[in-house]
């Protein structure tokens, strides 16, 4: 009997510890995230304080400093002016075109498609 109590003392504190194991791999996860994402910002889309006191906050307070940075000090998803034709949520700007404009691809424009043409004929 005192041999199956010890393994499953065992296996009950390694199933344990492997949850911490976990949890301290997600708030590493969440912190370098939350991190990265202050300093991949730009300057000007930073809320609230400067983007270098976000940083320090991150930094030195990591679970409660990600939380304030997503809530308070990252830009807004519609861009600093918060229209739908700003930058992403990850902070990529993304190009700006007029309302009817479908996006364009190089095999949607007529002179590009000529200029193909003309180069697989040996003409230019």
């Amino acid at each position: 009997m005192g041999h199956q109590a010890s393994t499953i003392t065992t296996r009950m504190a390694y199933s344990s510890g492997m949850a911490g194991v976990l949890v301290s791999l997600a708030v590493l996860g969440f912190w370098l995230y939350s991190l990265f994402d202050v300093v991949t910002t730009p300057e000007d889309e930073a809320r609230s304080i400067p983007k270098t006191l976000w940083a320090l906050v991150v930094i030195f307070i990591p679970v409660a400093g990600g939380l304030l940075w997503f809530l308070l000090g990252r830009p807004l998803a519609g861009g600093p002016e918060g229209g739908p034709e700003g930058g992403t949520a990850g902070g990529a700007a993304a190009p700006r075109r007029s309302r009817g404009e479908a996006p364009k691809g190089p095999d949607d424009d007529p002179d590009f498609l000529r200029d193909i043409d003309k180069r697989m004929r040996g003409d230019g």
